[in-house]
């Protein structure tokens, strides 16, 4: 069956043409990008110091238009680090026309947060998106358990919840999983057939709904967001609740959302008519060429209060080259990865990603974190796994089979250069929703 169209099509189009009676073009789509880009960059040099700064110290010159979207090149990066130095200076309008402030704390960091600043018209672009992303996987009267922060006004759950109702939808704001139970209970009593939530906690309800056979009413959707969705984590949703999974692809940079699946679950669909994405390599900043793999940089086309101009995510992906089954003529982004890769030495890399896809299959896990330090020469990888329900030294013989056949640990267990290390719990009292809305990443402990 050919799945349904993705309606962010119709959206765009209504964004670039003014009505989605007209077909949207790629051409069109491009022209609107360049005409928004310029004027994005009329904007940041006539409003914002650190722009006109910027821009010029790095040769962009205002008398010299872009005449062609690939002439973005020729602009500088933005990064994190300039978000963290020169925030304020980025702004563009007057301390009493922001509606919203997020502070990010990157784990690891003792210098000073980011902090990504939002007017009331930007915050209208996510729940515009929000509201349309969601056509893809709810109808009206669906009942939808949001489990993201949600407590304060313009904040993602918030936001969604407000989308939802547009769509006709129920949301009804849980927040992050702290208790599985708590959650389930709601899940029941709210009768609930839509979840959006957190890989790993949509993932620990689950299991322990299976385990505990709570009565839930037939759900219908997941979407998945705000950290790297293992595949293993898929498989069990799909196979527990017999439900689609969707994904979602978004940061608090781009103003929270930046792409979902369509129902052909082939890749997000960007929103091409707010965003404008490039793929680079992440060491000559170069674009790659189509389907190759890189660093996706951003550029907002549509905002007033803190605009950014090539902003490196550190995420990496790629555009998918091949015509999406949905029959769309926007691009599809391939599903975005770990973004922390340890170096092993050798040419070895791991991520949070290679590991989930260990650990996570194994019936009863709910939950681990993993942490690499050096003893005596040797690097040590330690696993705190949570689990429900008893035998572990079952799983734990099945795990240890699995490191000593994989390409990234074979040879370094073999060669004495690494021990593992399994710590099992399997009290689910202890559970208290991992690493909360924050990304997972390998706890580097060495030198």
């Amino acid at each position: 069956m050919v799945p349904e169209k993705t309606p962010l099509e119709a959206w765009i189009a209504r964004k670039v043409m003014g009505s989605s009676s007209e077909m949207l073009t790629t051409k069109k789509l491009r022209d609107y990008q360049l005409n928004k880009l310029g004027e994005t960059l009329d904007y940041v040099r006539a409003k914002s110091s650190f722009y006109r700064r910027h821009l010029t110290r790095h040769g962009a010159k205002a008398d010299c238009p872009l005449v062609q979207l690939e002439d973005i090149g020729a602009l500088p990066f933005t990064t994190a680090a300039d978000l963290r130095r020169f925030g304020q200076e980025m702004l563009c309008v007057k301390a009493s026309d922001i509606h919203r402030i997020v502070t990010l704390q990157t784990s690891g960091t003792t210098g000073p947060p980011k902090r990504v600043f939002f007017t009331e018209e930007d915050q209208e672009l996510t729940l515009d998106f929000f509201h349309q992303g969601m056509l893809t996987m709810v109808k009206p009267g669906d009942r939808v358990l949001i489990l993201l922060p949600g407590k304060v006004p313009g904040s993602v759950g918030e936001l969604l919840q407000r989308g939802l109702a547009r769509a006709g939808a129920e949301g009804f704001v849980h927040g992050p999983v702290s208790s599985p139970q708590a959650a389930l209970e709601q899940m029941s009593r709210d009768k609930v057939n839509v979840l959006v939530g957190i890989p790993t906690q949509v993932l620990t309800l689950a299991r322990v709904q299976k385990k505990a056979q709570v009565p839930l009413s037939p759900l219908h959707s997941v979407l998945l967001t705000t950290d790297h969705v293992p595949r293993s984590i898929v498989r069990e949703l799909v196979k527990v609740w017999g439900c689609r999974v969707f994904n979602h692809y978004g940061m608090t940079e781009m103003g929270l959302g930046g792409g979902v699946d369509c129902q052909g679950l082939s890749g997000y669909h960007l929103r091409e008519a707010d965003l404008y994405f490039e793929i680079i390599d992440p060491l000559t900043g170069r674009p790659v060429r189509a389907g190759e793999l890189g660093e996706i940089v951003f550029t907002t086309l549509t905002r007033t209060g803190m605009p950014l101009i090539r902003y490196r995510t550190g995420d990496y992906s790629r555009f998918i080259v091949e015509a999406c089954p949905c029959g769309t003529v926007l691009r599809s982004l391939e599903r975005v990865g770990s973004r922390d890769r340890m170096d092993l030495g050798a040419g070895k890399l791991l991520s949070m990603a290679d590991l989930d896809e260990v650990i996570f299959p194994w019936d009863g896990v709910l939950d681990f974190s993993a942490r690499m330090a050096e003893e005596y020469g040797k690097m040590v990888l330690t696993f705190e796994i949570l689990m429900n329900g008893p035998n572990p030294e079952r799983i734990e013989q099945t795990i240890r089979q699995e490191f000593e056949t994989h390409p990234a640990f074979q040879a370094l267990l073999e060669e004495g250069q690494l021990q593992v290390n399994l710590n099992f719990n399997v009290d689910t009292a202890a559970y208290g929703g991992g690493n909360g809305t924050g990304k997972r990443m390998i706890c580097d402990q060495r030198g």
